[in-house]
């Protein structure tokens, strides 16, 4: 049943500490965040992974609706921090060239 999401067998959810660390390195690299900017946007990720899980496993717990959004909430608050922390250039890199790289992609079947 923890495998059923992932198709494959071998499907293991990065934690939240990984899934940061990557879009912090990647905004680290593209942008050249500074450090402080840079530890800003570590904290509003690991927020923004926790709670992610959190909607999961409760959405889970109760019967695996998917309440798309609860998720899209979340989001929507990840960028109004991101947006506070960021300049309005970083940002709209973020949303136009690196969000977009980062989702999972799901193999489509022909």
């Amino acid at each position: 049943m923890a495998n059923a999401q992932g198709g494959g067998g071998n499907f293991q959810r990065r934690t939240p500490e990984e899934r940061t660390k990557r879009v912090v390195d990647t905004l680290n690299t593209v942008l050249k965040l500074e450090s402080g900017v840079s530890t800003q946007v570590q904290t509003a990720f690991m927020d923004f992974y926790k709670e992610q899980d959190k909607l999961r496993e409760s959405m889970m717990n109760g019967g695996g609706q998917f309440n798309r959004e609860a998720f899209q909430k979340l989001s929507t608050d990840r960028d109004e921090k991101l947006k506070k922390i960021l300049t309005a250039d970083q940002f709209k890199k973020f949303k136009d060239e690196i969000e977009p790289a980062m989702m999972p992609r799901r193999r489509q079947q022909q």
